[in-house]
């Protein structure tokens, strides 16, 4: 698996969201917001952990895809969920989550939820690719699949993030080291090369400088994320619960310096 890839579903890769909360409160707002531009902004990062997690509550590939576009639709795109949105409760993913249980209590009862979305109305779903679960995904249960799948989303576009400004900042060893002996290991399940190894192919001085190197990488990183967690919880507090289920899921990446 190569980074940018890390749900095996594809992906368009773009730049990282606005804060999902100020989304919300813009939509509720006197400010006219684009009902296709918001739910467009929300499924470029939900929609994979929306989907893992009916996979994993045993819906096959198309029911998935369907219950997917119907919650969009009906309950993000119908403002139910905009218009009861509050922040002091906490994360927003959480959040949708709730949401997300009661839509499928909805479907339950009524089991024609797809013919209640006007076909006119319909967002192209074009955000989508292709969309079979990640071996990861099938050992674990339908809340710890969403949260898996939103954390290695937003780890791709924090990566892509530090990734650019080391090579602007003249830097590009530094991060070809911390590739190498972090990143390459994780994606790919394998033990990490020598440090003694990666001087000689990088012409590093000796294995010391090269840990520091990578530390400075790893700071950068540890940067870059609580900015983006910041922007997407409410309080402190939760940035801290946040870096919890990375390091639950992602240890070796969001480790402490050393």
């Amino acid at each position: 698996m190569k980074r940018g890839d890390y749900t095996d579903m594809g992906g368009t890769g773009a730049a990282f969201l606005t804060t999902h909360w100020s989304l919300l409160e813009a939509a509720g707002s006197e400010q006219e917001t684009d009902d296709k531009a918001l739910i467009g902004l929300l499924l470029e990062r939900y929609w994979k952990p929306v989907y893992c997690y009916l996979r994993r509550h045993g819906y096959g590939n198309e029911d998935a895809k369907d219950l997917t576009q119907g919650f969009f639709h009906e309950i993000v795109l119908g403002h139910n969920l905009i218009e009861t949105a509050d922040k002091s409760k906490g994360r927003f993913r959480t959040y949708l989550l709730v949401s997300l249980d009661r839509y499928l209590i909805k479907v339950r009862q009524k089991q024609q939820a797809q013919k209640r979305i006007p076909q006119e109305n319909l967002v192209p779903f074009n955000v989508m690719g292709d969309a079979e679960l990640p071996s990861v995904i099938t050992e674990l249960n339908p809340d710890e699949s969403f949260n898996y799948t939103w954390v290695s989303i937003l780890l791709e576009q924090v990566l892509e993030q530090v990734e650019n400004q080391c090579h602007r900042d003249g830097l590009s060893t530094h991060w070809y080291l911390f590739s190498e002996r972090i990143l390459e290991p994780i994606l790919a399940a394998q033990s990490p090369p020598s440090l003694d190894e990666l001087c000689r192919k990088h012409q590093v001085e000796d294995s010391a400088k090269a840990s520091n190197m990578i530390i400075t990488v790893k700071r950068r990183f540890a940067t870059v994320l609580q900015k983006h967690l910041r922007n997407l919880v409410a309080s402190d507090e939760q940035v801290r619960e946040e870096l919890g289920e990375i390091k639950r899921f992602f240890p070796d990446i969001a480790q402490d310096d050393q």
